[in-house]
């Protein structure tokens, strides 16, 4: 559970930015931000002044958002009338999450609340959140070490004649046997996969609406994400590409598996692939400049013959390198083109070169890492190499 003094820190440096920007409260609706700031995911509401205590309204569970919330003063949601008295003529200028909150709830509080002005806290609230404390930092390494156990699992049952469905299903089942909690949260709006994918050969390589470098065919037209009812080929790489989440938090991470043997094309990618990491993780210190350093990926790539198929099919390359995990799969910082910021220690960052080379399949390697002033802390830290069996 969310320790006090830590949910005291991160509320403070909320209503400094508040404060900062000139706005007197918060409301924070998204679920994952208020577990962030008050230490529970009941459905509730957090109320934030620019100064003072927060109050949390509680729609569901009253009983249990006492017994996990950090906050100390909690009440039932009030009813339309009673809402506008907590809140205060006073407050003119309320943030709001834009990039969480849907209209509809934009519009109810517009009307509960009239006359305010709403204004935007999204990239405040991420940014914020982007940089883990050392509570969270210990959370974070207790997820990896979990997940990773889990992948040297791997070897142990995948044999010849299993489907992606099939070695999918059994890496999800040891991975929730382990404790693993399943909800992979995201943020960005009509992404979604269910815990991760195991895909292989003309799969690997299938296009799709996720934003990755990998999608795979999946189930269905209504489920077109990760593993399918294809058979694992042989001499072809098996892509176990998975999130663990424990204790709220989530690292990401990849390894490659063989039936066999691989293609000399293949073996070029993923040493490219592990060159462009070990570049990067020189280079996850204070101050890189996020941008920078997915062109430098790229441009290692390129060098190597492999720009076109670089972190996806030709035509299909999402344009990032990396991207910030915590709470949710898609957190700040991001290693792509056009995110212009600095990195900060502590950080936390799924780095995933890979490459979707039609009629060879995909191939790569995908580590969390934590932003130090000596570079990347490997936070998945089980061997990066091939497993061949």
């Amino acid at each position: 559970m969310l320790e006090k003094a830590e949910s005291l820190r991160r509320i403070g440096l909320l209503q400094g930015e508040l404060q900062a920007k000139g706005i007197d409260a918060a409301l924070i609706i998204f679920p994952i931000d208020i577990y962030y700031f008050a230490g529970t995911r009941q459905n509730s509401l957090l109320y934030v002044p620019a100064a003072g205590e927060p109050m949390l309204l509680v729609k569901k569970s009253l009983a249990r958002a006492r017994l996990e919330s950090t906050v100390a003063d909690i009440r039932p949601f009030p009813s339309s009338k009673e809402f506008p008295a907590l809140i205060g003529d006073e407050v003119k200028r309320v943030g709001l999450t834009f990039d969480a909150v849907p209209v509809q709830q934009y519009n109810f509080y517009a009307k509960l609340i009239p006359g305010r002005e709403f204004v935007d806290i999204s990239v405040a609230n991420r940014e914020l959140r982007s940089v883990k404390s050392p509570w969270e930092l210990a959370r974070m390494r207790e997820s990896g070490r979990r997940t990773a156990a889990v992948f040297l699992q791997v070897p142990g049952f995948l044999k010849p004649g299993m489907r992606e469905i099939d070695v999918a299903a059994e890496f999800e089942y040891r991975l929730r046997k382990a404790g693993g909690e399943g909800h992979v949260r995201m943020r960005a709006f009509n992404q979604e996969l269910f815990m991760g994918l195991a895909v292989c050969g003309a799969s690997a390589v299938q296009p799709g609406f996720f934003d990755g470098a990998v999608t795979g065919r999946g189930l269905s037209v209504a489920s077109p994400h990760g593993a399918s009812l294809a058979s694992i080929a042989n001499d072809s790489p098996l892509i176990i590409d998975y999130t663990g989440v424990f204790d709220g938090y989530l690292v990401d991470m990849t390894r490659i598996f063989v039936l066999g043997k691989l293609s000399d094309t293949l073996l070029h990618a993923f040493d490219t692939s592990l060159a462009i990491q070990s570049y990067l993780v020189q280079h996850l210190k204070p101050g890189a400049i996020c941008e920078e350093l997915f062109q430098g990926a790229a441009a290692l790539a390129d060098k190597a013959g492999l720009g076109n198929f670089f972190m996806g099919p030709p035509g299909e390359n999402a344009r990032f390198v990396g991207h910030g995990v915590g709470l949710e799969l898609d957190e700040f910082p991001i290693l792509a083109q056009g995110f212009k910021a600095p990195l900060r220690a502590g950080q936390t960052i799924a780095i995933e070169p890979k490459f979707a080379i039609p009629g060879h399949g995909a191939i790569g390697i995908e580590n969390t890492f934590a932003v130090s002033e000596t570079g990347g802390e490997k936070i998945t830290d089980i061997p990066d190499d091939i497993v061949f069996i």
